[in-house]
């Protein structure tokens, strides 16, 4: 089987896109140590701008845009789920409870049993 895979050539603007958004991610979290004494609502807002540009920074870049195709992608496929019905999500879940009470006490019983077996060979009475 010879499988072939095809590569992107990576542009020498992602690599520094890329620091770019790095730099902007750290300065966000090293603003929000620096200006520890200044109001949450200003560190809030200002962390989520540099977050905001440091996406669209990233939607930029090769990965960013394949990562955004993706996200659409699996948006459209989960539009096309077919959920079920609350009756059937109700006699599903019933259904899980019961079989899993009638396992623990298989297994319980299983254990006791097993449990006396190893006490009866060892002479151990527990």
């Amino acid at each position: 089987m010879n499988a072939s895979t095809e590569e992107q050539p990576s542009s020498s603007f992602d690599t520094l896109k890329w620091g770019v958004i790095f730099l902007l991610l750290a300065g966000a979290v090293a603003g929000n140590y620096v200006y520890g004494e200044e109001s949450v609502l200003i560190r809030a807002v200002a962390v989520v701008v540099m977050v905001g540009v440091a996406g669209l920074i990233a939607l930029q870049t090769e990965k960013g845009r394949n990562a955004a195709i993706f996200a659409k992608e699996a948006r459209t496929e989960v539009r096309k789920v077919v959920w079920p019905t609350r009756q059937e999500a109700i006699q599903t879940t019933g259904i899980v409870l019961v079989v899993t009470l009638l396992m623990s006490l298989l297994l319980w019983g299983l254990d006791s049993v097993l449990f006396w077996l190893v006490g009866l060979v060892t002479g151990m009475q527990v």
